[in-house]
């Protein structure tokens, strides 16, 4: 199993539901955790990461803060229009530090992976890093 930064394999973000110039959605990809995307402090909010050609993951780790539910959903197409649902997962809460999840995608090829927030600990949550393991 290899850990992959996203900007290795070609992925950026192409639609965040929300954009701060300060926290902007491409800090997800480079890879660092000290800079982050942050939401409008409405639920849901999504981004979803384009692969440069479809892709093979077996995991994805979510650096986070104040995530409670997330929900993944892959495409195989170049459109990024059809998703069918990957699987969800219930973060726990953590004070003072970030949230660091590793989730199954059971070896799911995908051309583009949708992120849903569904719901947050607090009104705005934080998406620091996102990396794939295939």
């Amino acid at each position: 199993m290899i850990d992959s930064f996203l900007p290795s394999l070609g992925a950026k973000v192409v639609v965040a539901s929300s954009s701060d110039e300060n926290h902007p959605p491409e800090n997800i990809t480079d890879g660092h955790t000290n800079k982050f995307w942050m939401s409008t402090g409405m639920f849901p909010q999504e981004f979803i990461l384009r692969f440069a050609e479809p892709t093979n993951i077996s995991a994805v780790t979510v650096d986070s803060y104040n995530v409670k539910h997330l929900k993944i959903e892959r495409n195989t197409s170049q459109n990024a229009n059809q998703f069918e649902s990957v699987t969800e997962k219930e973060f726990q809460q953590t004070e003072g530090h970030l949230q660091s999840n590793a989730i199954s995608l059971n070896g799911s090829s995908a051309t583009h992976l949708r992120f849903i927030i569904t719901s947050g600990y607090d009104h705005f949550v934080s998406v620091h890093r996102v990396s794939v393991q295939n």
